[in-house]
């Protein structure tokens, strides 16, 4: 029987640097899907990632169960060439001086610097994953001459360069200003075309898009709400993820929030 679910946990819990930041998690995350995870800062988004990457660990009971593509035990650079992340600390690792196409092509090697035994195979590889994310443009431009949002898209192509099940994305429009917010938005549906599935994380609910099966909400390492956009978002369980006083409103394919003024 084929398991659905490349992610399967049941009563988690998990400590960093002694705080308790999963309590009691269980969820299952089907490989059809692609999946917002949102929540306010310290709600635990980072922790779950953490915990999936196997950065940190979930505490031993007899009735946790965690798995990762149908493993309780999986080594860890089977898990690498499985599931890809992409977030800030990365950017700070690429040399600013190199061309898109070799921040790319450095993915191939895991490695964050210029490759020169790059052959035939690796250059059309390449060609095919820009051409599939519309980011020919791009290939020649030296990696500080991008904008924030290009420098994203950069490394979110890199990640996708070895054909991951997965990539997690660790909010990917955070910081950015609102040209570099759309761009990044608009490139997802591109990505969300390969066979790639995205988990992405985020604050943010504006990058909520159509190409997003399920929602879940996380709050204080716990979940409070799950499923499809048309069920979760909604005012009630946005001012409960966020404590505040918001009516959110669906315009077109997108969602925003309108603060609610004080009595």
């Amino acid at each position: 029987m084929v398991n659905d679910f490349w992610l399967e946990a049941l009563n988690i819990n998990s400590y960093k640097n002694g705080h308790k930041v999963l309590k009691g998690l269980s969820l299952k995350l089907n490989y059809s899907d692609n999946v917002i995870l949102i929540g306010p800062n310290g709600s635990g988004k980072s922790s779950l990632i953490e915990l999936i990457n196997r950065n940190i660990y979930p505490v031993l009971t007899n009735n946790m169960e965690f798995k990762l593509f149908n493993n309780e035990l999986i080594n860890l650079w089977e898990l690498r060439k499985k599931i890809s992340t992409v977030n800030t600390e990365i950017k700070n690792r690429i040399n600013p001086k190199l061309r898109v196409l070799d921040v790319v092509a450095s993915g191939l090697y895991g490695k964050y610097s210029y490759t020169a035994n790059k052959n035939e195979k690796d250059y059309s590889t390449i060609r095919k994953l820009f051409e599939k994310l519309c980011i020919k443009n791009l290939s020649e431009k030296y990696f500080s001459h991008l904008s924030d949002g290009e420098k994203q898209i950069a490394l979110i192509a890199r990640a996708l360069i070895k054909n991951p099940e997965i990539i997690i994305l660790d909010e990917p429009v955070a910081n950015l200003d609102y040209k570099s917010k759309f761009l990044v938005i608009d490139h997802l549906k591109e990505i969300s075309k390969l066979n790639t599935k995205i988990l992405c994380v985020t604050h943010d609910i504006s990058i909520i898009t159509e190409i997003f099966d399920r929602i879940l909400m996380l709050k204080e390492g716990l979940i409070i709400a799950d499923g499809s956009p048309n069920e979760v978002m909604n005012s009630a369980n946005v001012n409960k993820l966020f404590d505040i006083n918001v009516e959110v409103l669906r315009e077109e394919n997108t969602w925003k929030m309108r603060r609610i003024s004080k009595q």
